[in-house]
């Protein structure tokens, strides 16, 4: 068994000495100081919310900190120094020290993560619970530290060979026994940790052929699991939100919680529809054909937001390329649709993505997630402007300006019938005519306002 150096013993991990601060955006890079802010601006008020708390920027532990550089066609490339042979615990509170010096140098106030990206899978699971327990026991340290949150954590019941036919849905009651154990103990130690919210993404709840799978057995299957997640919550006392993840596809052909409408059907079949939100990821979005805005503005709609995973999807490729922000508009348009849906509560934004597998260098690390920072910074404030001018919200109020009269009122409170609609309009001598929608007028003035 190889021994981990101690901490004090170790080289620094990132070139980064001092973290990254804000410098406004005049700033211009020096071989002293190569990266600054220009936009992120934590302690500046945005509506009435220091950006800080707008934003509630995450590190995801797994793409970041697990993540090995893998594909289907090529092996690891980034060689982290807990990769690899020697003490599977010793190497993962190496892994939190670098974690949360990242945190560190970027500045962010909250971090996510799986069980198993923090601690290493024991021989049973009784080993694997008493070793996230000891690591959430070093978390505990460096969140009294440092002041860093757990936005937070999650359970993964999609890597490991037991879960291959999915874990709430699998065709074994034992194998679905095992991921509730395993979900209990993360959502525990997630409550432990002061974490503000829990979530559950199904990687393997769905399937790949209906020539095997009893869909409505596992449909049902999956609603009592969600419900014994949510009946253990409010047992432990647990005040965060419950977020379920959608995503359409990938690593099963269709997953069950395909999109935030699929979603919403899904916990109003089960009752759940007002104790449990949405975590809404852009490449997710992107995979089941809507746009990020689309998604957060459904959710709204729906009284289900909760939370973003923040990242971009390849919209040349159809799988989860996971990289980092960097359209400006898309972001911008994400966060208006935020600030209109009341702002981010209790739910942050997550980096849920990962380097390139050519960029291996450490310091590579502390780039994507702080110029991914800025970037969001940026959008923040051209989503305020947005929301200040108001031309926007002016030009959708006065589209649907005649559902706020009395008739249209009357339509909307059921006051009428469909037969009184009928005789209405039949006695109307008066054709209703269009009005333009004005989309190419609107679209030029969003660009106005980057």
């Amino acid at each position: 068994m190889t021994t981990e150096p101690s901490a004090a013993a170790r080289a620094p991990f990132f070139g980064f000495e001092r973290p990254i601060v804000f410098r406004g955006p005049e700033f211009r890079p020096s071989p002293g100081e190569p990266f600054a802010y220009r936009y992120y601006d934590k302690d500046r008020l945005v509506l009435g919310k220091r950006m800080e708390d707008q934003l509630r920027f995450a590190v995801c532990y797994w793409h970041s900190f697990v993540g090995a550089g893998l594909d289907p066609f090529g092996d690891a490339t980034f060689q982290r120094p807990w990769h690899g042979p020697g003490d599977p615990m010793a190497q993962a509170l190496h892994k939190a020290d670098v974690a949360f010096d990242l945190f560190r140098l970027v500045d962010t106030p909250f971090f996510t993560f799986h069980d198993r990206d923090v601690a290493p899978e024991g021989a049973t699971l009784a080993e694997s619970n008493r070793n996230l327990r000891q690591v959430a026991k070093v978390f505990e340290r460096h969140i009294a530290d440092t002041g860093v949150r757990l936005l937070w954590g999650t359970a993964n019941l999609f890597s490991h060979r037991r879960y291959m036919a999915g874990g709430a849905t699998n065709p074994d009651p034992e194998v679905f026994t095992h991921a509730a154990a395993q979900v209990k103990n993360a959502l525990d130690v997630t409550h432990g940790l002061g974490g503000a919210n829990y979530v559950l993404w199904g990687g393997r709840e769905g399937y790949e052929t209906l020539l095997n799978t009893d869909l409505k057995r596992e449909l049902a299957q999956l609603g009592r699991f969600l419900n014994l997640v949510v009946e253990h919550k409010h047992k432990i006392g647990f005040k965060g939100p419950i977020l379920l993840e959608p995503k359409p596809a990938e690593p099963t052909k269709h997953q069950y919680d395909y999109d935030v409408a699929t979603v919403y059907g899904f916990l109003q079949a089960h009752g759940l529809e007002k104790e449990v939100k949405v975590n809404i990821e852009q490449n997710h979005a992107l995979l089941a054909g809507h746009t990020f805005e689309h998604e957060i503005a459904l959710a709204h709609a729906l009284g289900i937001f909760g939370s973003i995973d923040m990242n971009r999807g390849d919209e040349l490729l159809g799988w989860d390329t996971d990289q980092f922000p960097n359209n400006l508009q898309h972001v911008a348009m994400a966060l208006y649709e935020v600030l209109r849906a009341g702002g981010l509560t209790t739910g942050g934004l997550n980096f849920d993505a990962k380097l390139r597998r050519q960029s291996i260098d450490p310091n590579d690390l502390v780039w994507s997630h702080a110029t991914a920072m800025d970037l969001c910074a940026r959008g923040l404030l051209v989503a305020e402007a947005m929301v200040r001018d108001g031309a926007l919200q002016r030009h959708v109020d006065t589209r649907y300006a005649g559902w706020d009269t009395p008739h249209g009122q009357s339509i909307l409170r059921g006051e009428v019938s469909l037969a009184a609609l009928a005789a209405q309009a039949e006695a109307n001598p008066v054709e209703p005519q269009p009005r333009s929608a004005g989309q190419e007028r609107l679209e030029h003035l969003v660009s106005s306002y980057l």
